[in-house]
């Protein structure tokens, strides 16, 4: 069902952090589309940040904390229109593409859209490392989620009310987009990509590959918990029948050449029935779980519709 979404009712959102050459473009860029609705919320800058943002127009805030993920979690703390699009700005996405982010929510197809940037990117805007392990990190959600997204770090998005409203982000670094991937999904929110440019950053990097790769990847792990617990059943249920087929197999091995190993046949015994256990649990665990997402889902989307149908005074 399409949505009638206004300016006004669209705030962009831009957690700062040194970042006087990129930002007042980024501003200017939005303005002159029509948006005015501009939120930057700004990490302690020691640069001219601030005070460029206040001279084009953004309303500027001083976060209370650290780091992006906890500027990102204070600013939607403050925003309360229909749309938030959360962009950085440093000049590394195109303003340009708001509108290509934005129409998936006015169509109905999704209430969270990432803006994907490895599908058209200026030469330099990544170096051969930072591609590897945006791969490698994209790859290990896939695998773990089982959801096809293609760039879950991309730091250009937009959420609807209900996603930015319910979110719970804990992480105050650079895994925040991992975080509102997994926890908008965890919710029953629809998700789609499309695909924007990317270019080359104005000033040094703040992210480190590796470190923050590191915690980036340990993230995906962690939010197993949030997004569907039956997925660590599976893995213990997995190891478990893999560490009962290798005992299984020396013991009967010994077997042939008449020799009784009782005991680790009792513990092979026991490692693949606790493994069958798991798998079964997790089973229905994750039956479970996808059916109380498609619940939510429905109850939201006739909330939706009840809300259309309502009379107009």
């Amino acid at each position: 069902m399409e949505q009638e979404i206004d300016y006004n009712n669209i705030t962009i959102v831009i957690p700062t952090l040194n970042e006087e050459d990129g930002i007042g473009k980024v501003i200017d860029a939005f303005k002159e589309q029509g948006y005015t609705n501009i939120l930057v919320i700004d990490g302690n800058s020691k640069d001219k940040t601030r005070e460029i943002a206040k001279e084009k127009g953004a309303r500027v805030v001083i976060q209370s904390g650290k780091g992006k993920g906890q500027a990102v979690a204070e600013a939607f703390s403050l925003v309360n229109t229909d749309v938030a699009v959360l962009i950085d700005g440093d000049g590394t996405y195109d303003p340009y593409d708001v509108e290509k982010m934005i129409e998936p929510i006015r169509e109905g197809i999704a209430e969270h859209v990432i803006g994907n940037r490895l599908i058209n990117y200026e030469k330099g805007a990544f170096t051969r490392l930072n591609v590897i392990g945006n791969k490698i990190l994209n790859w290990l959600f896939r695998v773990t989620y089982g959801v096809e997204l293609y760039d879950i770090l991309s730091g250009y998005r937009a959420l609807t009310r209900d996603v930015y409203k319910s979110v719970n982000l804990t992480k105050n670094g650079f895994e925040v987009e991992t975080e509102l991937t997994v926890e908008t999904l965890a919710k029953g929110f629809r998700i789609v990509e499309v695909p924007i440019n990317y270019y080359k950053r104005h000033g040094e990097t703040k992210l480190s590959p590796l470190g923050d790769g590191l915690k980036i990847g340990r993230t995906i792990i962690e939010m197993l918990v949030r997004y569907n617990p039956a997925k660590y059943l599976y893995f213990l249920g997995g190891l478990f029948l893999l560490l009962g087929l290798v005992t299984g197999g020396y013991v009967i091995a010994e077997w042939f050449q008449h020799i009784p190993h009782n005991l680790l046949a009792i513990v092979t015994a026991i490692l693949i029935l606790g493994g069958i256990q798991f798998l079964a649990i997790g089973f229905v665990m994750s039956y479970l779980f996808k059916a109380s997402l498609e619940i939510k889902r429905g109850i939201r989307e006739l909330g939706l519709k009840g809300r259309d149908n309502k009379p107009k005074r």
